[in-house]
């Protein structure tokens, strides 16, 4: 999934920020639980093609995996027997756009000027924490500040559902997904038993993500980092333990590289090959700098011995990337290039940096849904591997749609989704 459903806040400043999408493909949301059949009751009618059982005797059933798991009865009897199952979990993802988002319209509505302010002063305000990070974990603080902007606008746009009622309501509701929600039920019920937290306190989002860096259950579980030194692990209240938490996410399941940025800025120079920005062929800098890539700001490349892949997320025409292996580790968080590249973005702005160099083709027309998923639909039944056809422009999409171009001799073949891209493959 490529991102999450917008929410915008106004409190006499923009806070436009993306804080129910993104973590989907890193924290595997479902995307076809909107198919069961609602009722305004809980009926075993009504689910007839997803649950075995009405929804009590299924609490009933799941004791044994619980006591299994190792959570005390009291605990499971005190959380499971008093929740209420919440039967909109299951139309939070029916709604799908009529146009697919541009790039530049993603990062303009993430990288905002008031993230950016605010950045800055959430940096002063616990600069301690921030240099502890930096010390422990090596994360670059404009990094982690960055990453908390985008996942919580600083922890000031927070979902309001109650996980446990939501984890449980998919684990018995959603055949498709049901292991994945089971064992997120689980690890949430051993943070009660623990004492971390409580039902009443573990409110997130609708598919269990919760906090100032919208930690799922697992993740809170096996990656969170008790910084404050008050015997648990929380990633609500101060944020000590939420960056210091993703911070360790980043090191560890993402190798994040201590002292290393996530990229540059680039040029390319006329004529360039576009088929070499594939995004998966790493070369050294000092490669790229001899095909002629430099960067936009005209400054020199710092290490060119390290590694990099050349993205051009917007096609031949629009903004040039040079990505590092920090900009992987980022995306270890949320597999969405989109996303991760916004998180440097406006990490390079809190930092100081400037705005990019190069403008975004904005007079390009975008595909409607309809033509997205026509030309998936087209490029898989070429052999193509768009990793789906559900409309949402990724990483294969565009990886496919490139492969395709280079295939049949369309120049540049840069993988850039248009209406004139989708004209050739109908061979028009």
């Amino acid at each position: 999934m490529e991102s999450r459903s917008d929410r915008a806040v106004s409190n006499g400043t923009d806070i436009s920020n993306a804080v129910t999408r993104g973590v989907a493909s890193r924290r595997r949301m479902l995307t076809g639980a909107g198919s069961l059949l609602l009722a305004g009751a809980v009926s075993q009618s009504a689910f007839s093609q997803q649950a075995t059982l009405d929804f009590g005797p299924w609490v009933d059933s799941f004791r044994a995996r619980a006591a299994q798991h190792g959570i005390s009865m009291p605990t499971y009897n005190t959380v499971m027997y008093s929740l209420t199952p919440n039967m909109k979990v299951f139309e939070f993802d029916k709604s799908q756009p009529e146009t697919v988002q541009p790039i530049w319209r993603y990062l303009e509505q993430r990288v905002t000027e008031w993230k950016i302010n605010t950045g800055r002063i959430r940096l002063q305000e616990h600069l301690p924490v921030f240099a502890r990070i930096e010390e422990v974990y090596g994360v670059d603080r404009h990094h982690i500040c960055a990453l908390w902007g985008m996942e919580s606008a600083y922890g000031t746009v927070l979902e309001k559902q109650h996980v446990v009622d939501s984890l449980a309501t998919l684990a018995w509701g959603d055949a498709r997904r049901r292991p994945y929600w089971e064992q997120e039920l689980l690890n949430a019920l051993v943070i009660i038993d623990r004492g971390w937290s409580s039902p009443q306190e573990m409110i997130g989002s609708w598919a269990g993500a919760m906090g100032h860096t919208q930690w799922m259950p697992e993740v809170w579980l096996n990656m969170g980092v008790d910084f404050v030194g008050d015997g648990k692990i929380t990633p609500f209240g101060r944020p000590d333990d939420a960056l210091a938490g993703t911070s360790r996410y980043l090191v560890e399941r993402g190798k994040y590289r201590r002292g290393e940025t996530w990229g540059y800025e680039v040029r390319l120079p006329q004529g360039f090959d576009a088929s070499l920005a594939d995004m998966k062929t790493p070369r050294p800098i000092a490669q790229w700098r001899s095909l002629g890539v430099i960067r936009a700001t005209g400054d020199a490349f710092p290490r060119p011995s390290d590694m990099a892949r050349l993205a051009i997320p917007a096609g031949i025409n629009g903004p040039a990337f040079l990505f590092l292996p920090n900009l992987a580790a980022i995306r270890s968080y949320n597999p969405s290039t989109k996303y991760a590249l916004s998180i440097g973005l406006l990490a390079d702005r809190i930092r100081g940096g400037k705005d990019l160099v190069q403008p975004w083709p904005v007079d390009e027309r975008q595909l409607t849904l309809a033509e997205a998923q026509e030309l998936q639909t087209r490029l898989t039944q070429l052999g193509f591997d768009t990793g789906g056809t559900d409309g949402r422009i990724g990483d294969k999409t565009q990886a496919a749609l490139q492969a395709w171009q280079a295939s049949v001799g369309v120049q540049p073949a840069d993988g850039f989704p248009t209406n004139k891209a989708l004209q050739l493959l109908r061979g028009g």
